[in-house]
């Protein structure tokens, strides 16, 4: 950011956000900038979300910022862009609430088009901010995932959106013989969870993961 906006310090940088260096301090030990900021970034000075987030790709961008899948994303609405809920899962979750229910954290706007184009409808699609680094290398802790309500398959295999006692969670699925499921970590670090069959009432499929500001493996 300060290479973009050509400043030399925190202080001139919270200056140009209208923030506290303190929030600035809170954003780098968290490793998470909010995505309102970095969209504006990309807009206002041509610049890649993917070399301005996650350090790949050339610096410029000659069109809109863009997400894994190649959608268009704004941070103001605009004709033919689609408005999207985004929530902070981590503040949301501890109560089983429905996301309708909890705070909205901001709002990004979509190429219409573009959703479409992937078999998206809007009014099934929620943001959701991932929290912790069990899933990485898929996913890291402050990135942002599209989730797609209307994807909670029977059978499900891929990573979702979940309600699990109560807690809701981003885990890759597994559906094992017997009809258990197995909740997987990407982080090796973690260990896969077991939900036999007699706990499936447990665990509710929230929604499929489709769009990153970077990539779904």
């Amino acid at each position: 950011m300060r290479e973009v906006l050509e400043v030399d310090s925190d202080y001139k940088l919270a200056k140009i956000f209208g923030k506290s260096t303190s929030a600035l301090s809170n954003w780098r030990k968290r490793g998470s900038i909010p995505i309102d900021e970095c969209i504006s970034l990309s807009v206002t000075h041509g610049v890649s979300l993917d070399w301005l987030i996650l350090g790949k790709g050339p610096r410029e961008s000659g069109n809109a910022p863009t997400g894994s899948q190649g959608l268009s994303i704004s941070a103001s609405p605009s004709e033919g862009l689609c408005a999207i809920s985004m929530y902070d899962i981590e503040a949301a979750a501890g109560d089983g609430r429905s996301l309708e229910q909890e705070n909205i954290e901001s709002t990004l706007y979509f190429e219409g088009e573009q959703l479409a184009a992937q078999g998206l409808d809007p009014a099934h699609i929620v943001g959701v901010k991932v929290r912790g680094d069990s899933m990485e290398s898929t996913l890291a802790d402050g990135d942002w995932v599209l989730v797609d309500r209307s994807d909670r398959p029977d059978r499900p295999e891929g990573v979702f959106l979940l309600l699990v006692d109560g807690e809701r969670r981003i885990k890759r699925v597994q559906r094992v013989a017997g009809g258990a499921w197995v909740l997987i970590s990407d982080n090796s670090h973690y260990q896969p969870e077991m939900i036999p069959p007699d706990k499936m009432m447990a665990v509710e499929l929230l929604g499929r993961c489709v769009v990153k500001i970077g990539s779904i493996s």
